[in-house]
């Protein structure tokens, strides 16, 4: 592609003024002195097809006294080469004053075609490129979009990228424009390296940074492709965890990049000079407003003496001490955090000094690049606006809100003056993404088996910011659906309406000899109180109804339908049908009912009394201060819930349960795990049913089968289901540890583990009064066990508050098709009836 020279009027002007000896080039024309001292009468065009006479003649404008004097033609000649809309102009003079332009027009773009591009798709291409169908064509243009093209592969990690433009000829003075385009293999990070770190290994720095290493599933992520940006936020990611762990004088030199032809990858290497590891010897609070009392702010503070030096803690104390000044009508006051190092006792001296700032009040605040998103879903995270005092602290919230949003790919706010020396105007930069989601996903655990869902989700519906889900679930054990709505701001107040709709079916299985059907309905309200305090308001109504599988509802060799009610002709299997299915055909205890089993007394009981309503109010109260959600290794997580039910419905009951977990970092990059949990359920005016009642199991100590802790019943003809009880209490510690010979990407760790608990006190029916034993599917007679006339056996169960402990191992991969975990426990005390599960695997894969 060869591309033309052009020569400013001006230069040439300069040269024909000192009589230099010159060849004119393209886009110019030599005028002798003589002419020069001729005035222009009139102007003359010549060679425009496209461009109209009266537009070329207007970028000749007379200067001082109307005359058009030579630097108003080098002005016009200059500005026309850089409209970009010829390939050359030409001015000459003519007889009687006239000056003529003589153009050549660059050609029409008919189509631009992208051809080699399989990585990125052509739309994208085109909405990157400044050339267009149907513009002009310019060769500078196509040179910077060239270059454009390279680059946005360089960023998908493809380096060795080759794009070649060619123009091809049509007629009538048009072109049409190709990019071709080898892609190359794509450019991943083979090695990262860390110098100078003494106190973190390379291992647990690794988890800070974004940039991965290539392995076997790097084809499922993107954080092995080199990205120099990325690499230079990882620098800043470093730093901060160093900061925020005590390292105040901590800088990371460098971060250094080589590529390894070998290796057809980079090199990364993040050179770290640590320094030492501070604590805080004392906090103080200074003020220079009038009766202003800085005392006060200690509330606001934390930052504790003798605690590691933090700078998020910093900052945030920073943060709401200000927010605290402004809401008591200091509207301009300034935080400014002060710190004097000890060197020889490794203390830092913190000083908070509450300062008059400027009075500066904000004029305007200016959304950029939200496309979709709209504008009142943004400004509803400011907690200032138009005409507001400018406060730094809540324009860093509001930044920070935004980014929380996960609407947007980057958010950055700015300041720009303002009309006058004490208007600022604020300049919110977003690059909007992608919000919506379709998933398949699949998995397994040894309690529901195999399972499937299918699910469509939006973050961002219709830019307005509300968030909607649909899900089917599919199962060995397990199915239902449900819709989910969520309004983040109910009538511009920060509080989240949340509206559930559900349906579940739980299946009978190896665990539980009945099924469950439930369809309910749930309102919620969400509240943040402070970042690391949630509080959430419900209301559940829910139909809830046991199902029992055909043969054991055949007692007195009846079979009944699933309602429990119509009789059906005689139910007698074929010893084939009896082997398959683990039956047994004796008539063991003198009454026709086959010895497969009978479900016990509550559960039969349930089943009469058919469909169940619960209607109940509840809340919970959670506190977060994790410092990752999906793979914490420091910070604490409570949990607190309470349901009451009986506002209206079927059942009434009180329910508390709480959970706790706190991880904190030890040596060598293991982690420590303590979680308590513990419940409570409270019987009000009517009886507790067994299905209100805990069911407990590797949720409360591994080794044991699910619904394998607690009380059981011991009928001998039954299928001694558990009972469940009203309190249980469980306590664990673990311990997670790398596995330092594999790659970090590969993200398989180990855990060794301590479980103890207990689950006791059932409270639900042990007796039941029959008033038709034929159509009470499962029921036994008195006969069985002597009462009174018309009276189903008495349940007899165990309800031993035995301590219920084990230990074990467990393999946890947080794999790119979602989080696995396997475990292998051994109980060590449990219950005389208790059913164990030494092995156990949960997992699941969104694809």
């Amino acid at each position: 592609m060869k591309f033309g020279l052009r020569l400013r009027g001006g230069l040439l002007a300069t040269l024909i003024l000192f009589g230099a000896p010159v060849v004119a080039p393209v886009g110019a024309v030599l005028v002798s002195s003589s002419a020069l001292a001729q005035t222009v009468q009139s102007i003359t065009v010549e060679g425009n097809r496209r461009v109209e006479v009266e537009t070329i003649r207007s970028y000749f404008k007379p200067g001082p006294g109307g005359r058009l004097d030579q630097a108003a033609i080098d002005d016009g000649l200059k500005a026309l080469i850089e409209t970009g809309l010829f390939q050359d102009v030409r001015i000459n003079r003519g007889s009687g004053g006239q000056l003529i332009v003589s153009v050549v027009e660059n050609p029409v773009i008919g189509r631009i075609a992208f051809e080699g591009n399989k990585k990125i798709k052509d739309e994208q291409l085109t909405a990157e490129v400044q050339s267009k169908a149907r513009g002009t064509f310019s060769r500078a243009m196509v040179q910077s979009d060239t270059l454009r093209i390279a680059e946005i592969y360089r960023r998908s990690g493809r380096y060795d990228v080759r794009v070649t433009p060619e123009i091809i000829e049509q007629p009538n003075n048009r072109v049409d424009l190709i990019f071709t385009i080898e892609e190359g293999a794509k450019t991943g990070v083979k090695s990262i390296e860390f110098v100078g770190n003494n106190a973190f290994s390379s291992y647990r720095l690794r988890d800070v940074i974004k940039t991965r290493e290539s392995n076997l599933l790097s084809f499922l992520a993107s954080g092995d492709i080199y990205d120099p940006d990325r690499v230079e936020a990882d620098r800043d990611l470093i730093r901060r965890f160093y900061l925020k762990n005590g390292f105040a004088d901590v800088q990371v030199v460098a971060a250094l990049t080589e590529y390894d032809p070998e290796k057809k990858g980079f090199n990364v290497t993040f050179k770290i000079e640590e320094g030492a590891q501070y604590r805080v010897g004392a906090v103080d609070f200074r003020s220079s407003i009038p009766n202003f009392d800085p005392s006060s702010m200690r509330a606001y503070s934390r930052v504790n003496v003798g605690s590691l030096y933090n700078v998020e803690s910093v900052e945030k104390s920073v943060e709401e001490m200000q927010i605290e000044a402004s809401r008591r009508g200091y509207a301009f006051a300034v935080v400014r955090p002060g710190g004097d190092r000890n060197f020889e006792a490794h203390t830092v001296s913190v000083v908070f000094n509450i300062d008059e700032g400027p009075r500066t009040y904000i004029e305007r605040i200016n959304l950029r690049g939200n496309t979709r998103t709209r504008d009142y879903v943004i400004r509803r995270e400011f907690d200032i606006s138009e005409g507001d005092a400018y406060n730094r602290a809540l324009v860093d919230r509001a930044e920070r809100r935004l980014k929380n949003l996960d609407y947007f790919k980057s958010v950055k706010i700015t300041t720009e003056p303002g009309s006058s020396s004490d208007r600022v105007i604020l300049i919110v930069d977003m690059e909007e993404k992608s919000t919506g989601d379709f998933s398949i996903s699949g998995g397994y655990s040894t309690t529901d088996g195999a399972l499937a869902e299918v699910s469509i989700s939006e973050r961002n519906l219709l830019g307005r910011g509300l968030f909607a889900k649909a899900s089917v679930t599919y199962g060995q054990y397990a199915r239902g659906y449900s819709l989910s709505f969520v309004e983040p701001y109910l009538l511009d107040y920060r509080v989240a309406l949340g509206l559930d709709l559900y349906q579940r079916q739980q299946l009978s299985n190896s665990y539980i000899s009945y099924g469950t059907k439930t369809l309910g309905f749930s309102p919620r309200l969400g509240f943040s109180l402070r970042e690391d305090l949630a509080l959430q308001l419900r209301y559940s109504i829910y139909q809830q109804e046991i199902t029992l599988p055909y043969y054991l509802t055949n007692c007195n060799n009846v079979q009944f339908l699933a309602d429990g009610v119509t009789p059906n002709p005689a139910f007698n299997p074929s010893p084939a049908f009896a082997n398959a299915n683990g039956l047994s055909l004796a008539s063991s205890n003198g009454l026709g009912c086959y010895s497969d089993g009978e479900a016990s007394l509550p559960v039969r009981k349930e089943l009469a009394a058919g469909k169940a309503l619960t209607s109940a109010l509840g809340y919970t109260l959670t506190y977060n201060t994790l410092d990752n959600n999906k793979n914490p290794t420091d910070g604490l997580l409570i949990d607190f819930r309470q349901d009451f039910a009986g506002v209206g419905g079927d059942v009434s009951y009180l329910k508390s349960v709480i959970d706790a977990k706190y991880y904190t970092p030890l040596v060598s990059d293991i982690v420590g795990l303590v979680r308590l949990q513990s419940g409570m359920l409270n019987k009000i005016g009517s009886d507790l049913r067994m299905l209100d009642h805990f069911q407990m199991g590797p949720n409360l100590v591994r080794g044991f089968a699910p619904n394998g802790i607690g009380p059981r019943d011991l009928n001998p003809f039954g299928t001694q289901d558990a009972l469940g009880g009203t309190k249980y209490w469980g306590a664990s510690l673990e311990l997670q540890m790398p596995f330092w010979f594999l790659p970090k990407e590969v993200g398989l760790k180990g855990a060794v583990y301590a479980d103890a608990g207990g689950l006791y006190d059932y409270k639900g029916p042990t007796s039941w009064t029959a008033t038709n034993e034929v159509n009470l599917p499962g029921c036994i007679p008195s006969t069985v066990n002597p009462s009174s006339a018309g009276t189903c056996t008495g349940l007899v169960y165990d309800d031993s508050k035995v301590v219920r402990s084990s230990v074990g191992v467990g393999l946890i991969w947080q794999s790119p098709f979602g989080p696995l975990r396997f475990d292998y426990a051994v109980p060590l005390t449990k219950g005389k009836y208790d059913r164990t599960q030494e092995f156990r695997f949960g997992g699941g894969t969104t694809f």
